[in-house]
């Protein structure tokens, strides 16, 4: 095993030298290992951590995030409610796009209508009626109805370059087509505004960038001229490439490795308490007895999340009751965790299944952490209530196609709510799934609840705050009543690099980190 792991920082190595000339090399050059590279640079093609990190490196978006949640101009500079519907933006001017083209109020409303369209995206901006040109660097962006949510919104909305994405490519393909898992133009050129430009990409192997020259952030301290990005998906091959200085900065970092890497006096690590929920979908149009809340209440009390998060992720994680963390305003102080194998069993004798049934359980191998191995032991904790797993793991390039066609009977996923608002979690994995608004779209338990939903139609109309806390609690409340899902934990993040890489001020808990601000010091 030691053997195999020098063996494969080595090749690592090899490959990040290979990638770059060596004029590259004399400059600053930033070799990074995730353990998945972007599935597309089609960055309206998933709604994703990975494609959110990409679009933090090669795009801008309007506004963003800070460390502490408060928002920060990019490509709008100012912005005024002018009434209950409308929000006037203010944009920067002499932004140019990777392609040398020009940044205007053009490329706002495009990319907008452009999201309006996106399986994964239009569900976010079903609220947005319009994007009204007031002139060349100014936008009006116009609800349906109030909104208590459109700054949160325009953290999603990277200007996009829409003269370069308009036309048709020489087969007579849209340039800006959006193809779910496939091959388009899109998915394979790129012009944003970021502070950096793509120079190649082997999907699967890496993706180089340079930093871009006419990039308008002046004021800005990064001073990375280049980046390789390598996935490697195996914790202990990323893990080790850190250690032996063939890689400058990784993520995550396994829960095992904490102390290892705070213990290396040429390494930085950077933890942080997480919001992204992992949890598990029961799908009701795969197995009937899924449709009984009793069978899905028992498969509740049968997962011990406590020792999940103790035991596999070694104390790195929350476990968790229900979907929105503490902190976020739907948080329902009131769940508590319900593992009890005895009422899980008295629960499936109720429903009519003492005998237990045999289900498919997916799960990613390389998309969170710890996650093949949490699956193996959610489908170890179901056999004690007589439920036959067969569970199948896949890497992440693989398992999201398979994700989205709702291929098992049960399925993993982890969901971190970008808006830093609960209405989110219940937007993608409880609505009921409706693919003509987006609503629902990553709900592969095809659980539906009408009353629920339209709880949550109202809150996300409500501009007492509040009171739309309050609502947003009552959904939760109700989906830990129903048993909608199977919750395990919130998982915390953690970052590490060279001793030289300054990576803590432009990491934050979406992560996405803020790699145009990033400095290496000498």
């Amino acid at each position: 095993m030691f053997k195999k792991t020098l063996l494969a920082g080595a090749l690592g190595a090899a490959m990040l030298t290979a990638a770059l000339p060596q004029a590259a090399m004399a400059e600053n050059t930033l070799r990074m290992a995730y353990d998945a590279d972007p599935v597309s640079l089609d960055i309206h093609e998933q709604l994703s951590g990975g494609i959110l990190q990409l679009s933090h490196m090669a795009f801008d978006p309007l506004v963003r995030w800070t460390q502490d949640f408060e928002f920060e101009p990019r490509l709008a500079t100012e912005w005024e409610q002018v009434d209950g519907t409308t929000m006037r933006m203010t944009l920067r001017e002499g932004v140019t796009f990777h392609s040398g083209n020009p940044f205007t109020a053009e490329d706002v409303a495009w990319t907008v209508e452009r999201l309006k369209r996106s399986p994964d995206f239009k569900a976010i901006f079903e609220p947005i009626e319009t994007v009204n040109v007031i002139d060349e660097h100014t936008v009006e962006i116009v609800s349906k109805r109030p909104n208590p949510l459109l700054m949160n919104m325009a953290t999603y909305i990277f200007p996009l370059d829409s003269q370069f994405y308009s036309g048709e490519t020489e087969d007579g393909s849209a340039r800006d087509e959006i193809v779910k898992n496939g091959n388009s133009y899109a998915s394979r050129n790129i012009s944003g505004t970021g502070p950096f430009r793509v120079t190649d990409r082997q999907q699967g192997v890496r993706v180089n960038f340079e930093r871009f020259e006419d990039y308008w952030d002046s004021e800005s301290p990064g001073n990375v001229d280049n980046i390789v990005l390598t996935p490697i998906n195996e914790n202990a091959t990323r893990v080790a490439a850190l250690l032996s200085g063939d890689v400058d900065f990784i993520a995550p970092v396994p829960p095992n490795d904490l102390e290892r890497i705070e213990g290396d006096a040429d390494s930085n690590l950077v933890t942080m308490s997480g919001t992204r929920i992992i949890l598990l979908h029961m799908n009701q149009e795969r197995v009937e007895a899924f449709k009984d809340p009793r069978v899905r209440q028992a498969f509740t009390y049968a997962i011990n999340q406590q020792g999940i998060a103790d035991r596999l992720m070694k104390g790195f994680a929350t476990p968790a009751a229900q979907l929105s963390p503490e902190g976020y305003v739907g948080h329902n102080p009131d769940l508590e965790l319900r593992f009890d194998l005895e009422r899980a069993q008295e629960l499936m004798a109720e429903a009519g299944y003492e005998d237990g049934f045999s289900i498919t359980m997916m799960a990613p191998n390389n998309r969170y952490v710890n996650d093949a191995k949490i699956a193996q032991a959610v489908a170890a904790m179901l056999a004690r209530i007589n439920v036959t797993v067969d569970l199948k793991t896949l890497p992440k390039a693989q398992y999201w196609g398979e994700y989205d066609d709702r291929a098992a009977d049960m399925m993993m996923i982890g969901w971190h709510s970008d808006t830093e608002d609960s209405a989110n979690f219940f937007q993608y994995l409880t609505e009921c799934p409706d693919a003509e608004t987006g609503a629902g779209q990553y709900n592969a338990g095809n659980y539906c609840n009408p009353e629920l939903d339209q709880l949550l139609t109202e809150a996300n109309l409500e501009l007492d705050l509040e009171k739309r806390a309050e609502m947003l609690q009552q959904i939760e409340q109700g989906l830990y009543d129903d048993a909608a899902f199977v919750p395990l934990h919130w998982q915390d993040l953690a970052w590490a690099s060279a001793a030289n890489v300054n990576i803590e001020p432009i990491l934050n808990v979406m992560n996405f980190p803020y790699l145009g601000d990033l400095v290496i010091e000498e």
